[in-house]
């Protein structure tokens, strides 16, 4: 069957307004997935600004927790230093800074006269194993920030609330002393043979 000029001319028109629809289609998805885009990138600047925040937040609660944990230790640290280990002075919350270099002792302790000995007390609430690195760089910097107490000999104690037995003998064989709390005090822990190193 032959297909007459008017049915060509008719077919022609129905593909032109088919083409001319599906470019409408097509423009119109392409705005959509344009605002789509422009909408999952405000969410994702969102999101991140969120993020920021909250990495703020916790910061800011791990901060605080230090800060709790510190005060927790604090009234039984200085028993033990005044009564135990004989100190005459005890400063919480120690920061120096000397020639760029900055340092921040938890507590520190220290008795002139016969005694002539220093502590440091480094308060942790899950210690790890850089903590006790931690305690021995203070240690070894000590007589750059207090010049004063050159003569003495120093001592580092790791205070801590949750220990493992592991790292409280690597804390102990490194010389250093070892605190842990029980019954919401903390005590001092030196077994049978300890040899406490001084810095």
């Amino acid at each position: 069957m032959a297909t007459t000029a008017e049915e060509v001319w008719l077919l022609l028109g129905q593909l032109i307004e088919s083409q001319k629809e599906s470019e409408r289609l097509f423009k119109e998805s392409k705005q959509e997935a344009e605002l789509r885009t422009k909408d999952i990138d405000r969410q994702l600047k969102e999101l991140s600004s969120q993020t920021r925040e909250l990495g703020k937040q916790i910061g800011g609660l791990g901060k605080k927790f230090g800060s709790f944990t510190e005060g927790l230790a604090l009234p039984s640290m200085e028993r033990i230093l005044q009564k135990q280990l004989g100190m005459e002075i005890i400063s919480p919350s120690v920061r120096v800074s000397k020639g760029g270099l900055h340092l921040e002792i938890d507590v520190l302790a220290y008795a002139n006269g016969d005694v002539n000995t220093a502590y440091i007390v480094e308060v942790k609430s899950h210690p790890r194993e850089e903590s006790i690195t931690q305690l021995k760089n203070l240690l070894e910097r000590f007589r750059v920030f207090f010049p004063e107490h050159h003569n003495k000999k120093v001592h580092g104690i790791l205070a801590a609330v949750d220990w493992s037995e592991d790292l409280k003998q690597q804390t102990l064989n490194e010389g250093l002393y070892v605190a842990s709390i029980h019954d919401e005090v903390f005590e001092l822990e030196t077994p049978a043979g300890f040899q406490p190193r001084f810095w």
